[in-house]
């Protein structure tokens, strides 16, 4: 790409991304979110209720709004960054966009496992990425760990998705912190050796292309698979029943998880309600609706989860520190071409 093309392409997508004019009048809030809008918006409406905060949203790509915080630097109109893995949350805090802040609450709420121990960002959702299988294909007595696929017998039956993926660079780099460099790119490599098809599409696709007998696992986090359940399409429910959900690990480390989280920026002008707004997506009202909505699991252990994510029985979850997943993405990427993991 030549240099004005790449020029046209970085303005192309902050004028998709941008909405005119974010306010930044005294008070309001306004906020970058990796989240489509309909899975956070009624979230803000509710706290603008209660508060009498005006919020002002712009939702968009995970990587390309870290891109225009970069861009924007301390002229950014944004207050909070709401992104998705602890690998983008660790690259907004190396590239300085987010900055360091204190609440008891949060504190008290989140986890430390699931916060930055510099306070930079704090973690709002669980996210699990287990094995799934096909039912009826596999039984689940004969799966057990994440290093088990790449054992022999499951030649050309799984489906992943690409390198590309920070989720499957992040569950590398958990992999790499408990096994260890050496052992995960051999896993890697009998990983690839095990695929059914070459890496494509998002994680509905691995889970359509099980239920439609492309290959017997895939790997796939489990708030596509519930989505795809409670779709209003027929064919999307039909193709998720046929799939089941299997903890790995849990008589050691535990299956991998990561965060979506939420930080302040840099630049926020309105920090004081910015944080109100931080602390309320951590209240009951909203870590339910993550659970029932959204169907991610809470990050606070004393909310209910819903039907769906209860009939997927309880697991035992990775306790790694989710900032290990950040400072290991140049490593797992670097593994993960070794590998050609396409």
């Amino acid at each position: 790409m030549c240099r004005k093309q790449s020029i046209f392409a970085v303005l192309l997508g902050l004028a998709v991304l941008g909405a005119p004019g974010l306010s930044v009048a005294a008070g309001e809030v306004n906020i970058y979110s990796a989240r489509i809008e309909a899975l956070i918006k009624p979230l803000l409406d509710r706290f603008s209720e209660e508060t009498g905060i005006q919020v002002n949203l712009v939702a968009g790509r995970a990587d390309e709004l870290l891109r225009r915080l970069q861009s924007e630097g301390r002229n950014s109109p944004a207050d909070i960054l709401l992104t998705t893995d602890a690998g983008r949350l660790h690259r907004a805090k190396v590239a300085g966009v987010i900055q360091p802040f204190s609440s008891e609450l949060l504190e008290q709420q989140v986890p430390a496992q699931y916060r930055d121990p510099d306070k930079h960002w704090y973690g709002l959702s669980v996210r699990v990425r287990p094995i799934m299988y096909v039912k009826g294909r596999v039984n689940p007595a004969d799966l057990s760990t994440y290093e088990d696929l790449a054992d022999p017998r499951w030649r050309q039956q799984i489906c992943i998705r690409s390198s590309n993926n920070i989720y499957n660079q992040s569950m590398v780099a958990a992999m790499i912190a408990t096994q260890g460099e050496e052992a995960t790119e051999a896993w890697a490599r009998g990983l690839m050796r095990n695929l059914a098809r070459p890496p494509r599409g998002g994680d509905r696709d691995q889970i359509r292309a099980a239920a439609a007998g492309q290959c017997s696992l895939a790997i796939a986090n489990t708030y596509y698979l519930a989505g795809m359940l409670l779709s209003n399409d027929p064919a999307e429910r039909e193709a998720a029943e046929r799939i089941g959900v299997f903890w790995p690990n849990q008589e050691d480390r535990g299956a991998h998880v990561n965060v979506s989280g939420v930080a302040l920026t840099q630049s926020a002008r309105n920090k004081d309600n910015a944080i109100r707004l931080i602390e309320f997506l951590v209240s009951d009202e909203a870590q339910q609706w993550y659970a029932e909505v959204n169907g991610e699991y809470p990050v606070r252990e004393d909310i209910a989860i819903g039907a769906i994510l209860e009939g997927w029985g309880s697991f035992r979850a990775d306790e790694l520190d989710m900032g290990v997943l950040g400072e290991l993405n140049p490593q797992a990427l670097r593994l993960m071409d070794r590998v050609r993991w396409q």
